[in-house]
This record gives C-alpha cells, sequence and structure tokens, in this order.
C-alpha cells in the first residue's frame, strides 16, 4: 500500500499523517489520542506514569545570528534519567530547535519537523520562509494537546536566520500552539526562569558570537545552581552543554573544548570570588 495516495496534494507531510496515520505522529506514539479535539476523552484524564523530561534550553541573539543550547540532564521524577541527552537539534541549514517537556515525544517532533520541511522543499522547490517554519512547528505543537493531559508536555524554541531580514530570530510557544517571537533572548525548562533573569542581567545589543555565547552558558550555569532538574558542568564525567550557532553561513555546532574553556574560566572566577 503505497504511503500517499494518487488524490493527495497537500504539500504538508505532517498534515498527511495527521489525517492519514495520526499512530505515526508523537501524540499518536505517545498514547494513540486523537491529533485535535475538543475533550479530552476520560481513558487519557488518568494520571500518567513517570516520564523522562528535557529540562532547561535557552536562545539568546547576537549581531549575526543566534546562539541555540540547552543542558544535558533528563529528569525521571526527583531521579535523573539521562545525563548526555540531545536537547538542542538542526533543522535545515538555517534553522534550529530545543525541546523541554517529555523527551519522547519532544524528539520525535524535532524529528518529524526535520522530514517536514524537506518534504516541502522538495514538492515545492523553495523553502520556507523563516516565518513559515515557525507557524508549522507552532501546528504541531498545538496537535499534541490532548498529551498534555497526560503529563506529556512539549515545548520547543525555535531559531532561524531569516536571509530576508538578515537577522536572527527567535520564537517561543504555548501548550496550544501559540506562537511569539522574541526580540532578544529566551529561556524555557525547569530552570528556564533562573537563565532568563541571568541573560537580562548580561545582555546588551550587538553582541559578538563570542559573548552570545559566554552569556548563554553563565545562564545555564546560573540555572543548575538553582534548579535541581537543570545539569551543570560536569567537570568529573566531563559532560557539559550543548550550543550551536545559527547564522547566514548556516549552522555550526560549537565545539566541546570552546564550551569545557568557557565554564573552566567560570570556575577559576568564582573560585577567586570565595
Amino acid at each position: 500500500m503505497p504511503l500517499f495516495s494518487d488524490e493527495y496534494h497537500n504539500s504538508s507531510f505532517f498534515d498527511y499523517l495527521v489525517q492519514h496515520r495520526p499512530d505515526l505522529t508523537p501524540s499518536g506514539r505517545g498514547g494513540h489520542a486523537p491529533a485535535s479535539s475538543g475533550t479530552v476523552p476520560d481513558e487519557y484524564r488518568s494520571a500518567a506514569p513517570p516520564v523522562t523530561h528535557g529540562t532547561t534550553v535557552l536562545a539568546i541573539k547576537y549581531r549575526g545570528g543566534v546562539v541555540i543550547a540547552g543542558d544535558r540532564r533528563a529528569t525521571e521524577g526527583f531521579q535523573i534519567a539521562d545525563r548526555r541527552i540531545e536537547k538542542v537539534f538542526k533543522i535545515d541549514e538555517h534553522s534550529a530547535m530545543a525541546i523541554a517537556g517529555a523527551a519522547g515525544p519532544c524528539i520525535e517532533m524535532a524529528r518529524l519537523f526535520q522530514t517536514e520541511l524537506e518534504h516541502y522543499e522538495k514538492l515545492e522547490g523553495v523553502p520556507l520562509s523563516c516565518e513559515g517554519k515557525a507557524n508549522k512547528l507552532g501546528q504541531m505543537v498545538k496537535a499534541n494537546l490532548p498529551m498534555v493531559f497526560q503529563g506529556l508536555v512539549v515545548l520547543p524554541i525555535y531559531v532561524g536566520y531569516d536571509g530576508k531580514r538578515d537577522e536572527g530570530r527567535i520564537y517561543k510557544y504555548d501548550i496550544t500552539g501559540g506562537r511569539y517571537e522574541e526580540s532578544d533572548y529566551h529561556a524555557i525548562g525547569s530552570g528556564g526562569k533562573d537563565a532568563r533573569n541571568s541573560m537580562r542581567e548580561h545582555f546588551r545589543k550587538d553582541l559578538s558570537e563570542q559573548d552570545a555565547l559566554n552569556i548563554a552558558l553563565r545562564a545555564l550555569y546560573t540555572a543548575a545552581d538553582e534548579d535541581v532538574g537543570t545539569g551543570g558542568p560536569d567537570f568529573v564525567r566531563g559532560i557539559y552543554p550543548t550550543a550551536k550557532v545559527v547564522a547566514a553561513a548556516g549552522i555550526a555546532d560549537v565545539e566541546e573544548s570552546r564550551v569545557q574553556s568557557v565554564y573552566a574560566a567560570l570556575r577559576d572566577v568564582r573560585t577567586k570570588e570565595r
């Protein structure tokens, strides 16, 4: 049986799955809840078993683009479920997303978003605009709403480089799929408030890439200091937050050695202050 019928002409791969194979969407895999519904069936109101959750992720603008970063810890209740989880994903050559919430559906959504943009570009011959990509991700978050009532919350940060406006852009979402653009920086997750406070203290316009990276990593360090769900730099195990740079030239991973050097300098400063 072919995946696509002859009658299907929509350029959205995600819309096709919602209509014809909802079991392949993140919400369908999470419990076969309907992709969209005005009410929540009784069977979905029961308490959900413990699931693995990703915690703190953030994004901050600099004069050439956006730095997007996340810690590596995943929690399951009051336990550490994973110390090396990846929360920052390349979506295409000029956009990335970071995830907080139920780890399984979050990762599924990131992979499906990658496929959605590839599918659109192959059918239409042109990529979606930066704002169009942000809108599409909002539709996916909205489709996950039935699973929110089971505790399977998915909240992403989306960043992209807008070639038409020649700048990086940051978008945040609520659980209903509402999309909101942030002008300078944003952080979500259990340590999101502490990270935002840290970035607010150090942010200024026209940051260099290195300065933005320093502020982002400092914000994650501050969040880890205050929030048990956020993992800071682990010098013993050699585990550090991950970061990507989204700019006109494309996306680049920030080397671990570069992240390590930032935290080593921060550790030295904190040690001297004692």
